[in-house]
């Protein structure tokens, strides 16, 4: 996305939070219509399970509101909201007993406009392989492959969001990028 329409994209958002804070439902319906697939695309990610991720997003969306007054206009509300659903999806993922279901290898597409990150493979790649290898990853190293290698977070940023080191971070995101490429790889020598 270029700059400009970035900023649009922000200054637009700024003002419907406005209006949402001083009541205007319509204004916070937008804001829901207008990231609530990016949002289920990063709980998915996350959980690996979709009636899960459903539940997170629903869940971030109702903090969302609930602090609606909090948000600081230094962070886009894209930021702001992602950081509020990795706290749904770590916050159940703590006081859950048991462990998500495997996303199944073909997704239904929901998250589908949110594009990998740039991996260099010797071998070209298909998305749903990628998410599945993505989705077979353990946990950590998942978590921090999402927000940096997807939605482009920086190593602090996801730090702060996961209540990681930054060095404890970028060592994760160094480790799920070469099980990845590792497990990708296999794949297709298999073929």
């Amino acid at each position: 996305m270029n700059t400009a329409a970035h900023r649009e994209g922000i200054e637009w958002d700024t003002a419907l939070v406005q209006r949402a804070r001083a009541g205007d439902l319509r204004a916070f319906e937008r804001l829901y219509r207008q990231h609530a697939a990016t949002v289920y695309g990063l709980c998915l990610r996350l959980t690996r399970h979709p009636a899960s991720a459903e539940d997170c997003a629903q869940e971030a969306f109702i903090n969302a509101w609930r602090a609606l007054d909090r948000f600081e206009t230094r962070s886009s509300f894209a930021t702001w909201l992602h950081r509020i659903a990795v706290n749904v999806v770590l916050s159940r993922r703590r006081s859950a007993a048991a462990e998500p279901e495997p996303l199944p290898s073909a997704p239904d597409g929901a998250d589908r406009d949110d594009p990998p990150g740039e991996w260099t493979l010797d071998t070209p790649v298909e998305l749903t392989e990628i998410e599945s290898a993505i989705a077979g990853l353990p946990e950590g190293a998942r978590d921090v492959l999402v927000l940096c290698g997807i939605y482009g977070y920086s190593h602090g940023e996801a730090a702060a969001m996961l209540g990681l080191a930054a060095g404890t971070c970028k060592a994760q995101l160094h480790r799920a990028r070469a099980l990845l490429r590792t497990r990708l790889e296999l794949e297709h020598h298999h073929e």
